[in-house]
């Protein structure tokens, strides 16, 4: 009966993130096939952190830091459907970060090849934090390095606050394996350990700016439209999330934190009871596993 329940739940959970209700992720064929390793194998730090179940709050978080910037910003309120289909915008992302992490090298060459060609569709301009218009390019070098370090600070910052699983050869490890992840992508220069990423990322402050466009969107992943019981989960991976910017992002947004003693082993709690409703079966993980034990 346990079983059933996990298996139910597990279902129902799986097909809120990937899109698909039979709770089978569209990306599933892709990590599964093929032969040998990709980017990562099981014991790597990538590996660990993006199959724990903190990146739910990680996830969050990298949206809000994006959403910092006004030329990812941009590329977000004109060429993505986050308003009229989140979820759908949702399972794109996770399947870039699905397919690069666990699948072989030929379904992540083609996983790539996919982004790529949106990212060549999406490109206008926008006003800068000095109120200078500039034209933005998805593909531009530099947006895409500040979309890589937003990504990877927050997936890493939400598993040491969250997660009791640690991370192998700790950050310098996750962040070093991890630059390889947008080289596909076109992306070269990513930061090699936690320093270079720290320092990156305050090279970036200037550029940073929260304008009414900002706030609008900042608002929608504060209470996005969702099914009630997610609705109320996510209103707790939300504040997980917002704790763990740096404490003059946060005065930049200016949205109240709750306090950190509640938060945070709330949050560890609930995503150990969630891992428990929902089973230890992870089709993804079991593929790539399926994949890496054929040679």
């Amino acid at each position: 009966m346990i079983r059933l329940i996990q298996k139910t739940i597990g279902k129902r959970f799986r097909a809120l993130l990937c899109g698909d209700p039979s709770g089978e992720p569209p990306w599933l064929g892709a990590v599964a096939a093929g032969q040998g390793p990709g980017f990562f194998l099981p014991e790597d730090a990538p590996w660990i952190v993006h199959g724990d179940m903190a990146t739910l709050v990680g996830g969050v978080r990298a949206l809000l830091l994006q959403a910092l910037h006004p030329g990812s910003l941009a590329g977000v309120r004109n060429h993505s459907r986050y308003q009229s289909d989140p979820l759908g915008r949702l399972a794109g992302t996770i399947q870039w970060l699905t397919v690069t992490t666990f699948a072989a090298q030929e379904s992540i060459m083609r996983e790539a090849a996919r982004v790529r060609g949106m990212h060549g569709k999406v490109r206008g301009s926008y006003r800068d934090a000095q109120g200078n218009t500039r034209a933005y390019d998805a593909s531009d070098p530099h947006l895409l390095m500040w979309v890589h370090i937003a990504f990877m600070d927050s997936f890493l910052r939400c598993h040491q606050t969250y997660s009791a699983t640690p991370v192998p050869g700790g950050a310098d490890e996750y962040i070093r394996l991890w630059a390889k992840s947008v080289e596909p992508l076109g992306l070269s220069g990513a930061p090699a350990n936690e320093a270079e990423m720290m320092t990156m990322i305050a090279a970036f402050d200037p550029e940073l700016v929260v304008s009414e466009e900002t706030r609008e969107v900042l608002e929608w992943l504060r209470k996005p439209p969702l099914p009630w019981v997610a609705g109320l989960s996510y209103r707790l991976l939300y504040q997980a999330a917002y704790l763990t910017l740096p404490e003059s992002y946060q005065r930049m947004i200016g949205m109240r934190v709750w306090p950190r003693g509640l938060v945070v082993p709330v949050t560890r709690c609930f995503l150990k009871l969630l891992r428990l409703v929902i089973g230890e079966e992870n089709p993804i993980q079991d593929a790539a596993l399926a994949r890496l034990a054929r040679g």
